[in-house]
Parts: structure tokens; C-alpha cells; sequence
């Protein structure tokens, strides 16, 4: 039974105008730096040590309550898939999504704190271009680019929500559940962008790294410093020459349940053009087409769903 879990979010609102900011945690339970860091901050202004001065701010430290009870990536699904309100929630997870959906259309700017499980340096994924088509219409890159830009992290990947449709169409093409498909893309950031704002999805590190709490609570203090909320100085952006850029380029799809890689690939690991990266059910090598970069590779994956994103470097920002 859930019925004894409740929704909690904290907001801090200044003397001055400004933007109004959402900060959340553990929308996947399990990943709980951003929640750490988002505690140390507001005991900061509890104690009187921070003051908010200009503008709202606005702390979610355990967005899905159920999986962060049970120190679980999902509830009874992911959170951060398909977030839309629900007129007839059928999971815990659509309950949330009514509480929270609202309260991100409230805001103007996301910072969404996240995890992973293996080894590896933070990033932070940024959202599309500028543009007015039809899947992910965007007015904020340059802002939201900024933003990214002084979170304290030097990798940068963009490209999910274009690269993941276009994998849904080449399965589904005509399928009547193509738009339904499609919408299992949106999450957090992707939602927030759907009602005019902008948002950044922060991969503080690696679960239980020590250091990654510290990298939450860096990028939420640059965050509030780069917005004008607190009274501090604006924080420098990460040097060009130190960034690493990714954009999404493909998606490839187990073929079948016996399909495998050749080796145990972790998100950023290079490959080269020609390199095998795994082996279909009937032995036929998968080899990469270019030079480029994996990004979730997913050996669980069954057939017909994403095994393993290939990104390629860019040179622009």
C-alpha cells in the first residue's frame, strides 16, 4: 500500500523579482546524490547561513517517495517516462506526475539531479536546439545552455529525445501506437520544455561515489548564483577548450533476446570505426559505422528495444 506516502516540496521566495527555479531529487529512488545536496543547501537557508534574495526556488528532495522508500530506481515504473498527467492514474508513479507535472509548470527553470551505476565522470544532458518543429519545440537554448555551462561538470551530451524518436519510428512506422510510444521519451526536462521553460538534467556520478552528493550541491549553489537568487558572484563558465560536447546521433535495437555485445561497454566508451560491438543471434558481427562514443549500453534489453545509443563528438555548443 502507498496511501501512507505523501508528496513534499519546499519553496524559499526572495524580496526581489526573479526567475522561479525547481531543484529535484531521487526521481529515481536509488540515486540520491541530488537529494543530499539539495538537503545541505536548504539547511543552509534554515539556518539563516543562505538567504534567498530575488525570485522563487523551489526543492523536491525525494520526487518519487515510493522508490525512494524502497532505494529502488522505480516505484511501480519509471518516473521518467511518459510524465504526463493522468486523469485516471493507474501506478504510483501516475500519481506523482499529477502532483509534480503542475508544480514544474509553475517554474521557469529545471535542475534535475540524477545518478548512474557504473564508474564514470558527472555530466549534464541539455536539450535541443531552437527550433519550431513538431517533437520537441524549443525557445531557450541559449539560456539553458549557460546554465549548463556553470554547473561545475565539462561533458556535455545532447540529442536524446530526437535520437529516441527517431529509433520509435523506424520500429513502429505506421503502427496506430507511434504517438504513444513517442511520449514514453518525455521525462522531467522534457516536460518542463513542453510548457515554455527550459532544464537541465545533471548525472551527478556514480551512485554511492562519495564525491557525487558534493557535485549536486555545486551545481545547485552555481545554479542559484548564475540566476541572480542569492546574492553571489556569477560563476564562471566551463573553458571551451575543457569541454567535452556529445550529440546523440543513432540508436541501435537488439534483434533478438540472444543478440550480445562483445565486451562489457560503459556510457563514453570510444569506438572506432569498423570495431566490433557485438554479435547478433546468428553470429553476424554488429560493427560501428564511425568513429564515436556509447552511450547506455543495456545488455538486459530485450528484442526490438534500445540496446546501445551511438554519440559522435561536436564541435559547437
Amino acid at each position: 500500500m502507498t496511501r501512507h506516502l505523501h508528496f513534499r516540496s519546499v519553496t524559499y521566495t526572495g524580496q526581489g523579482a526573479g526567475p522561479r527555479l525547481i531543484v529535484t531529487g531521487a526521481v529515481h529512488g536509488n540515486e540520491t546524490a541530488g537529494t543530499r545536496g539539495i538537503e545541505r543547501v536548504m539547511a543552509q537557508l534554515d539556518r539563516g547561513e543562505l538567504a534567498i534574495a530575488a525570485g522563487t526556488v523551489t526543492f523536491v528532495p525525494a520526487t518519487n517517495p515510493l522508490a525512494y522508500a524502497q532505494g529502488t530506481r522505480a516505484g511501480e515504473r519509471n518516473l521518467n517516462r511518459n510524465l504526463f498527467p493522468n486523469d485516471a492514474p493507474q501506478d504510483f508513479e501516475d500519481r506523482v506526475a499529477n502532483w509534480l507535472c503542475p508544480l514544474l509548470a509553475a517554474h521557469d527553470v529545471l535542475l534535475d539531479l540524477h545518478s548512474f551505476n557504473a564508474q564514470s565522470e558527472p555530466f549534464v544532458m541539455v536539450g535541443p536546439r531552437d527550433n519550431d518543429g513538431p517533437l520537441e519545440p524549443f525557445a531557450h537554448e541559449r539560456e539553458e545552455r549557460a546554465l549548463a555551462r556553470v554547473l561545475g561538470v565539462r561533458r556535455f551530451v545532447d540529442g536524446w529525445l530526437r535520437t529516441y524518436g527517431a529509433g520509435v519510428r523506424r520500429r513502429l512506422k505506421n503502427d496506430s501506437q507511434l504517438e504513444t510510444v513517442l511520449r514514453y521519451g518525455v521525462g522531467t526536462t522534457e516536460y518542463m520544455r513542453s510548457t515554455g521553460g527550459y532544464a537541465l538534467t545533471l548525472e551527478c556520478g556514480q551512485h554511492a561515489d562519495p564525491q557525487a552528493p558534493e557535485v549536486a550541491y555545486r551545481a545547485i549553489m552555481n545554479t542559484l548564483a548564475h540566476l541572480g537568487l542569492i546574492d553571489a558572484l556569477r560563476p564562471e563558465p566551463v573553458p571551451r577548450e575543457r569541454m567535452e560536447v556529445l550529440s546523440m546521433a543513432e540508436v541501435h535495437d537488439k534483434q533478438h533476446d540472444g543478440d550480445t555485445f562483445s565486451r562489457a561497454w560503459s556510457s563514453f566508451d570510444r569506438v572506432r570505426q569498423g570495431e566490433e560491438i557485438g554479435r547478433r543471434a546468428d553470429g553476424t558481427p554488429v560493427l560501428a559505422e564511425a568513429d564515436g562514443v556509447i552511450l547506455f549500453p543495456d545488455s538486459a534489453a530485450k528484442a526490438n528495444n534500445e540496446w546501445y545509443y551511438i554519440a559522435r563528438v561536436n564541435q559547437t555548443f
